[in-house]
Parts: structure tokens; sequence; C-alpha cells
């Protein structure tokens, strides 16, 4: 009964909002959305289901307990210096407009980090920076732009001189970055990608899929990928066979889509 009542769950779930949690590890996900059912004294998810319809505050709560909302300014800060030293550099040379995708993008720290990047080499004007996120909350977030400390614990000294203020309750981005970011929500699980990326950032979400999911994800991301554009993936998401999407391995967590050959 209980198996019965989550599928039910996931079912309307995915009628809804389009998001399909079958797609995600099923522990993890039954786990987490049976400890915020219990909190809200619910004893079955059919109930909970009722109580999501008449509970915008609910609903929200419930997709930000599905989505994995947990980041910060140069996360694993070695990565973020290849793409300052070697990768974009590479990339600049080619003239023309960067296109970049941080996917699955949280609060807007990755984004907002690669902004900041750009505008050090004296190239955020010739950047395009999309980032999208499948929770509408954490985007809104993200376009204020505003931060605790603990987010803020990796960026170097001149870096956080440059691009943050402090602000009632934190820090605030600055609004040239702001200006610099186009945020928009997208479900990577069914909505279309774009193509053409030099680079997409991707990183620490991929590990809640299943492994079909991110058979198919790491597929997508690949075809929406220029010949010779990077895939930036997290610290636990090391792609084991990367030639079967047509893909490279470039660095430690990056992968470059092969270029075609006449």
């Amino acid at each position: 009964m209980e198996d019965a009542d989550f599928a039910l769950f996931i079912q309307r779930v995915k009628q809804k909002t389009n998001i399909d949690l079958s797609q995600y590890k099923e522990a993890q996900m039954k786990r987490r959305l049976t400890t915020l059912r219990l909190k809200h004294g619910y004893g079955t998810f059919a109930e909970f289901w009722e109580a999501m319809q008449r509970d915008e505050k609910l609903m929200n709560e419930f997709l930000d307990r599905m989505t994995i909302n947990v980041s910060e300014f140069w996360r694993n800060a070695n990565r973020w210096a290849a793409l300052e030293q070697r990768f974009l550099p590479e990339m600049l040379k080619a003239g023309g407009t960067l296109r970049i995708w941080s996917a699955a993008c949280s609060t807007g720290e990755e984004p907002y980090t690669i902004a900041m990047i750009l505008d050090r080499l004296g190239a955020l004007a010739r950047a395009d920076i999309l980032a999208t996120d499948i929770d509408a909350n954490v985007i809104e977030k993200a376009k204020i732009g505003l931060y605790p400390d603990r987010s803020l614990r990796e960026v170097p000294s001149d870096y956080r001189r440059l691009y943050f203020t402090e602000a009632e309750g934190g820090w605030r981005v600055s609004d040239k970055l702001i200006r610099a970011v186009r945020f928009r929500r997208h479900n990577l699980l069914h909505d279309p990608f774009g193509s053409d990326y030099d680079l997409i950032i991707c990183r620490n979400v991929l590990i809640y899929f299943t492994e079909d999911a991110k058979h198919e994800l790491y597929h997508k991301f690949a075809r929406a990928l220029r010949p010779g554009g990077l895939l930036f993936v997290g610290s636990t998401e090391q792609i084991f066979t990367p030639s079967r999407y047509g893909l490279e391995s470039a660095e430690t967590f990056f992968y470059r889509r092969k270029r075609e050959h006449a």
C-alpha cells in the first residue's frame, strides 16, 4: 500500500508540474519527501497531495525539498581556476560571442562566478550567459543576488572586494553581474535544450538522477554543445565512458564535445 501511495503521488506530480520524480533515485527522493510529509503531519502521500493543492506555500516547500539547492561561489576552486587560466582564454581566442549555460543553477552562485571570471578577463561583454533551474523560487532569489557569508567562503579576496557589497542579511553581487546573467525556469528532464553552447556548467545535480536519466541527459548536453565545446560537471560526477556521448575528457571534470573530422 505504501508503494502504491508513493507511485500515485509521483504520477500526480508529473501530471501537474511536468516534474518526473521517477527519474530521480527513488530511495533518496522518497526519504526526503517522507520527512517533509511527516513534518506536516500527513499519514499518506495521498493526504499530502490534497493538502498541496490547497496550500501554495506547502507546494513551494515541496518543490524546494525536491530540488537540491545547495551551492556556493567557487565551489571546488581549483576547477574554476582551470576555467580562468586555461579554457576561457582558449575560447576567447576564437573570437565572437561565448554562449554559456549554467544548468540547474540553484540560487545563482555558479553563473555569477563565471560572470566575475569573464569580467576579470575583460570579456564579460562578449558572453551570453543563460542560467536555469526547475525551481522558480530559487530563480527569483538568484535575480536579487543577496547571499549569506557561508556562500562566499571560497571567493578570492580581490573578487570579493570588486563584486560584492555588504547588505542587510549578507552580501549583494554587483549590478554589473546581475545584468550579465539571464535567468529562467527550465526542467532538464522535460524541456528542450538550446544548441551551440561553448560551455555548459551542470554540477552536483545529476548524482540525484537514475542511471537511465543521467545517460539521456549526457546525450542531450553533448548535442547542445558546439563541436569543441565543454561540459563542466561536479566533483562526484565523473563520466567514465565519455566517448559513448561523443565527448572526450579535457581535464578532470571537463568534457569536450568531439570535433567533426572530414
